[in-house]
């Protein structure tokens, strides 16, 4: 079987009434409420994205995140009753995709799924590109990027990252548009960005410190350098 959305939350009655709100709209969804259960979905099913909640029954989000992240590529955006900023890092620093606070309203979290599916799907669709010289090449079939011949393996987010700083390369990316193009809301806090910059720069720079690539132009955005 497969599905658009999976939602893995032990609150019966609210992953039920989302699932049935996001068939309505024609996203099929199915739900689980345990991280157990998750990992047998997976054995035997497949989904596009995971709406992921840290307080399980059997366990936390964030280590099904982890577990998930070692061989599944897809978005995962986590819902959660937990406020703290601190959850939010955390969740965005292991390969979450986003952060939806419950109670949640069930338009914008279908926006927000709706989003991230379009752009998945956007994503395959895509040629494969290249920088000058290519020694910096995308291919968005594996969601991997190529440096100096070192092939390297992305996030569906970090890859969308990326490649909005492709698009633009070589021209400075304010975070207005990296907050619209790649999360489809303008209003994220810095840190997210912040995050999702440096587990980049962690992959395809030699010194994250001292960024080849990806450079930051204060108080304004990002530039990727690829001249």
């Amino acid at each position: 079987m497969h599905c658009n959305c999976l939602i893995v939350d032990d609150e019966t009655e609210l992953a039920q009434m989302t699932a049935e709100y996001f068939r309505m709209f024609d996203v099929s969804t199915e739900y689980v409420e345990s991280g157990a259960a998750c990992f047998r979905f997976f054995e035997e099913n497949t989904a596009d994205l995971v709406l992921l909640d840290i307080n399980l029954g059997d366990g936390s989000g964030f280590d099904v995140c982890k577990k998930l992240r070692e061989d599944l590529q897809l978005p995962i955006l986590f819902i959660s009753a937990r406020q703290s900023d601190d959850d939010v890092l955390i969740a965005l620093s292991i390969g979450g995709d986003d952060y939806v606070k419950k109670p949640y309203s069930l338009s914008v979290l279908l926006a927000k799924v709706k989003v991230n599916l379009k752009r998945m799907e956007q994503l395959k669709q895509v040629a494969q590109v290249s920088a000058p010289g290519e020694t910096f090449a995308m291919d968005p079939q594996t969601m991997s990027v190529t440096v100096d011949g070192k092939r390297i393996s992305l996030k569906p987010k970090e890859y969308a990252l990326l490649a909005c700083l492709y698009a633009h390369h070589d021209a400075i990316v304010t975070k207005e548009v990296l907050f619209d193009e790649v999360w489809g809301d303008t209003f994220f806090s810095d840190s997210t960005l912040n995050v999702h910059i440096r587990k980049l720069r962690e992959k395809i720079e030699t010194d994250p410190n001292q960024p080849a690539y990806i450079k930051t132009v204060w108080g304004t955005g990002y530039i990727l350098e690829l001249k």
